[in-house]
């Protein structure tokens, strides 16, 4: 795995949530709590600041903080050494685990070095439409591709790239610059076009404007999984900082 400083666990969590903004974001100490009642798990799952080891205490806190708002309690826990006493003790009452999934770093250079195989992408400041029928489209459940929509919706500063061939959107994603780092999010490739290189096309584009802004690395979060996307990211010279899994109160 590579290796990230504690500041860069904070400042990539902290551009997560402000990617996927919630309804509601709260903090204690050491831990943002962002709330919603979408699907997005980023959206709506308490995330620690730092892996260092925390008072099983704060738990109990934490899920009065998420029922007092009117929100089921949800955790996002890092798959560190310091958080095996809260599996284990989330898994005594009955939470269960959930998505794995890798948050994977790299260097905004590896990006624009990536074969330019394909059309150069557009990168907008609002989706247009095509860029949301590519989002919402085959393949992803509508509910939570309306809940993802929101979500990206209510950010900031995002860009949304679009790969266009025969004046069609067949790949789309969209970038957050905040916290020193560009961040990737809601890749999409139509999948009658995927592996002909539309992806690095958009990545390259993000990585372009990261370059602008005077930013060097960049991060995303993938499901452990997703053999297609980790061998694309692989290639784009991002590698795993950490894992991590959502942990659910069921009943």
């Amino acid at each position: 795995m590579h290796t990230v400083l504690p500041s860069d666990i904070e400042s990539i969590e902290r551009a997560t949530v402000a990617a996927v903004a919630p309804e509601r974001l709260d903090e204690c100490p050491g831990w943002l709590l962002p709330m919603d009642s979408g699907t997005v798990g980023r959206a709506r799952s308490a995330v620690p600041l730092h892996h260092a080891a925390q008072p099983l205490e704060l738990l109990d806190a934490i899920v009065q903080a998420y029922r007092a708002a009117g929100y089921p309690p949800t955790l996002r826990l890092p798959e560190a050494p310091a958080y095996a006493p809260w599996h284990q003790a989330l898994q005594a009452q009955g939470w269960q685990r959930r998505q794995p999934t890798w948050t994977q770093v790299g260097t905004v250079q590896a990006l624009l070095d990536l074969p330019a195989t394909g059309p150069a992408a557009r990168l907008d400041a609002q989706p247009d439409a095509a860029w949301m029928a590519m989002y919402l489209g085959a393949g992803l459940d509508p509910v939570d591709g309306a809940s993802r929509a929101r979500a990206l919706a209510r950010a900031q500063g995002l860009r949304y790239a679009s790969v266009q061939r025969a004046g069609e959107t067949v790949a789309c994603g969209a970038a957050s610059y905040s916290q020193g780092w560009l961040g990737v999010h809601g890749m999409r490739t139509a999948a009658a076009q995927r592996g002909q290189g539309l992806a690095p096309c958009g990545l390259r584009a993000m990585a372009q404007e990261a370059r602008q802004r005077g930013i060097e690395r960049v991060f995303l979060q993938v499901d452990q999984h997703n053999a297609p996307a980790l061998a694309l990211y692989r290639r784009a010279g991002l590698a795993v900082a950490w894992g991590y899994a959502y942990w659910r109160l069921l009943g």
